[in-house]
């Protein structure tokens, strides 16, 4: 059997594994052991799996994970996330449908920190989706706008998508996360904008609410939400003005959340082994999808398979073989976790991107945009799943993907206009480099 030969039947056989459930990291590293096994025998098959985890875990970028990790984690227990939805709700109770926008600021934040739409998603389905019911939102509003608003802490950094993504293809993370900010704002503004029309257009979908507070009240709500905000700047703002690299910031983030929150006498030994605790458990899960996938990679590219792919695609136009990637990582993103997605992606077509001269950067902003609505898009979207379980038989399955639908829809506004002024995407980036 030729190489190749061997190489598409591993990807099917990793299909297989995938569709019963066996654990993705797992699937991808005993399907590219066998594989090399068969390419080139017992000996070299065992020295790549010793070799290739070695090789990955030291590489020091990775650090960064566990660092945003333990950021995040150390934010949302110790209540550096409380009070955010409150605050967004009285600073924009004037807009139509301004508790659905109130639930797009605040869940940008907390998934900024969080560094998980799914927690996102769980949270506000929890918090903000019971307050828009119990005010008589149309159930699909209530409950779409926080699908969608969960997956903005993918592309407003800082963002662990973004750190795989650089670390598969070599691409500059602080870059990326840089690239990320005008998208990921564009995206919120586009939600709210969605919101507002659509509140104006059928005031019945999103009833008024007046949110009476007192001076003293509203400086309360403002004083426990700004720590979170305040973190993300210090983060971001020390990797734009070039203090801190991203690995750095990470390091940076996590000791100025544990500041903010001794400051705010919320840190105790129990919430802090608690935050080192789920940070360890998270940086485990992905690092064993990370491995796994590495020895994929290498398994693909021992079979040729990238080489086949771009000879498949040659004569194609740029545009052509980007309208591919987007319907595959959609269909993709439907059915399978976005770390998992990538791993198995970006090794086979980094190659293919190199040949028709893609900006990395950009194209890496586009990968995490997608990967977002592939978390709300039927039939698995997974943000859907996940708020039908916080919210039980509140409301049907259906009216969740009802209403998550107007956001795909002007999700696929925005990643038009992100693909067609790569400029939004590449211009903080340039002034970094001035």
């Amino acid at each position: 059997m030729e190489r190749i030969e061997i190489g598409f039947l591993g990807i099917a056989i990793l299909l297989g594994l995938i569709g019963i459930r066996v654990p993705i990291g797992a699937a991808m590293g005993s399907t590219a052991f066998v594989g090399i096994w068969a390419m080139m025998g017992w000996k070299p098959a065992v020295g790549i799996v010793k070799a290739v985890p070695f090789t990955l875990i030291g590489d020091w970028n990775l650090s960064a994970i566990p660092m945003f990790l333990l950021m995040g984690f150390i934010a949302v227990e110790a209540g550096l996330t409380k009070g955010l939805f409150g605050a967004a709700r009285v600073l924009l109770t004037w807009l139509p449908g301004g508790l659905a926008s109130s639930t797009v600021v605040a869940s940008a934040l907390f998934a900024s920190a969080s560094g998980s739409s799914v927690a996102t998603s769980a949270a506000f389905a929890r918090i903000a989706s019971p307050e828009m019911l119990k005010a008589g939102y149309d159930k699909g509003l209530a409950t779409g706008c926080v699908a969608a608003s969960g997956t903005l802490g993918a592309l407003i950094p800082p963002s662990v998508l973004m750190i795989v993504f650089g670390i598969i293809l070599n691409t500059p993370i602080n870059a990326l996360f840089v690239a990320g900010i005008i998208p990921g704002l564009l995206t919120a503004v586009m939600f709210i904008a969605l919101i507002t029309v659509r509140a104006m257009l059928n005031p019945a979908l999103a009833p008024a609410v007046k949110v009476e507070v007192t001076p003293e009240e509203k400086r309360a709500l403002i004083a426990d939400a700004w720590p979170l905000p305040v973190l993300i700047v210090g983060v971001m703002g020390g990797i734009f003005a070039g203090i801190v690299t991203a690995t750095e910031a990470g390091a940076a983030g996590a000791f100025l959340a544990l500041v903010l929150a001794l400051l705010r006498r919320r840190m105790s030994f129990g919430v802090f082994r608690k935050s080192l605790v789920e940070t360890a458990a998270a940086t485990a899960e992905i690092f064993v999808v990370m491995l796994g996938a590495a020895l994929f990679s290498r398994f693909i590219g021992l079979a040729t398979i990238p080489t086949w792919i771009i000879g498949a695609f040659d004569g194609f136009e740029t545009w052509q073989v980007l309208l591919f990637i987007c319907v595959l990582y959609i269909v993709m993103g439907a059915f399978l976790e976005s770390i998992s997605i990538m791993l198995l992606t970006l090794p086979v077509l980094g190659p293919l991107l190199l040949a028709h001269d893609v900006n990395l950067i950009w194209f890496g902003i586009i990968v995490v945009k997608l990967l977002e609505i592939g978390l709300v898009t039927p039939p698995m979207g997974m943000n859907v799943f996940v708020i039908k379980s916080a919210l039980g038989n509140q409301i049907r399955l259906g009216e969740i993907f009802r209403g998550a639908t107007w956001f795909i829809v002007i999700d696929m506004v925005t990643l038009a206009i992100l693909l067609l002024f790569p400029i939004l995407t590449l211009w903080l980036p340039g002034l970094m480099q001035r």
